[in-house]
């Protein structure tokens, strides 16, 4: 039996497993909270698998994969091993949950009973009874989906699914964010690199920065490769044994 996830509480000390007496609002809130404070689309998206789990009533388990059309996906974040098993039933990421197949034309699904009908699928297998699978993001050639995993039948009413989209409306929020932060300083060390390396270039070659830049590019070119990485390349081999680097002209 997969050993159950279970959150330390010093993780999230202003947000308790949701009670039914706690404010709806704050609970989010601070969910949202730790959500905008990750680094990362990666570390958003664990920390939303995580959080799931204690505020979703009826959780025990979480994941968030992406699927493409045609039925390939690839697991982004779990809680544990017994999620991956629940979102990758056959070797090489192909053959999501059937249920998420609607996904595409409605946000939400639920499975009430995966015993139903005398059980034997993947998630009556491993013990999983009910799950409720939230879409974050799509388009047409993917789906990105959070889904929660219950141990009990029936796990997830209708309250938990209202609180599962508000939650995950915040996750996708953090999510873009996320993303875009992440490009932007991705977009920043590509301008740096490349200055780095026409600025080599320059003093190698005795040209001016146009020409430099040009030379660059005609070598991106030439060679196939992307702008960035050719950059990489020529201010790694300048700033290694001998810093002589690579002829671009």
């Amino acid at each position: 039996m997969p050993k159950r996830f279970v959150v330390a509480a010093s993780e999230f000390p202003d947000l308790p497993r949701f009670p039914a007496s706690f404010e709806l609002a704050e609970s989010l809130t601070a969910a949202a909270q730790h959500l905008h404070g990750t680094g990362t689309p990666d570390a958003t998206m664990n920390a939303a698998v995580e959080l799931a789990v204690r505020l979703l009533p009826g959780a025990d388990h979480a994941g968030i994969a992406e699927i493409q059309r045609g039925g390939r996906l690839r697991t982004l974040a779990w809680t544990d091993e017994t999620v991956r098993f629940a979102a990758e039933p056959r070797h090489g990421g192909q053959g999501p949950h059937p249920d998420w197949e609607r996904l595409w034309a409605t946000p939400v699904v639920r499975t009430a009973d995966s015993d139903a009908d005398g059980g034997g699928n993947l998630l009556s297998g491993l013990g999983l009874r009910s799950a409720l699978s939230l879409r974050l993001r799509a388009d047409r050639r993917r789906l990105t989906v959070l889904t929660a995993y219950g141990r009990k039948p029936q796990a997830f009413d209708e309250d938990a699914t209202r609180i599962g989209r508000l939650f995950t409306a915040h996750v996708s929020l953090a999510l873009d964010s996320a993303t875009v932060r992440e490009q932007l300083t991705e977009a920043m060390r590509t301008r740096d690199l490349i200055g780095q390396a026409t600025g080599i270039l320059m003093e190698r070659m005795d040209i001016d920065a146009a020409g430099a830049f040009e030379s660059l590019v005609k070598a991106s070119q030439r060679e196939n490769v992307k702008l960035r990485d050719l950059a990489r390349r020529i201010v790694d081999a300048n700033t290694g044994p001998g810093g002589r680097g690579v002829n671009e002209r």
